[in-house]
């Protein structure tokens, strides 16, 4: 019987001050009601202010999609930095982020809440990370 070692790509890994890591996650959280609000140019605000997240916290957005009525995301992060706690940072700061910049947004979602609280996160490894990016990429083509 013929033994399959798996091996980690080594140039994915990163290192760290005594630790080598490859974590991703692919992340998916939706709006309210799925009410779809995120359109009209709002999409790539939310880009560019997601991008500014990560740097501010020291994550890599691999990939990203804004859709109307939820986001899809594929970061890579530091094993010190709990999954749960960077989704309440994703989702809180765009959240008060948004409301401050189009103040409309909260007449379109009863409640006041522009995210459902719940989410999906799944881990991507080096098998399955080119599949992951490229279902995220081509969200809006589908």
């Amino acid at each position: 019987m013929d033994k399959i070692i798996y091996t980690t790509n080594i140039s994915n890994l990163t290192y760290g001050r005594g630790y080598v890591y490859s974590l991703q996650y692919h992340i998916v959280w939706c709006t309210k009601y799925r009410k779809k609000v995120l359109l009209d140019g709002i999409d790539n605000e939310i880009k560019d202010y997601l991008n500014d997240l990560a740097k501010e916290y020291s994550f890599s957005i691999m990939a990203m999609e804004v859709m109307p009525d939820h986001i899809h995301i594929l970061v890579d992060c530091k094993p010190q930095f709990f999954p749960s706690d960077m989704i309440k940072i994703l989702k809180g700061n765009t959240a008060r982020w948004l409301f401050m910049k189009h103040p409309e947004l909260k007449k379109q979602l009863w409640g006041g809440h522009l995210w459902n609280p719940s989410y999906c996160i799944v881990t991507a490894s080096d098998r399955s990370y080119d599949q992951v990016k490229q279902y995220i990429d081509s969200q809006k083509t589908r």
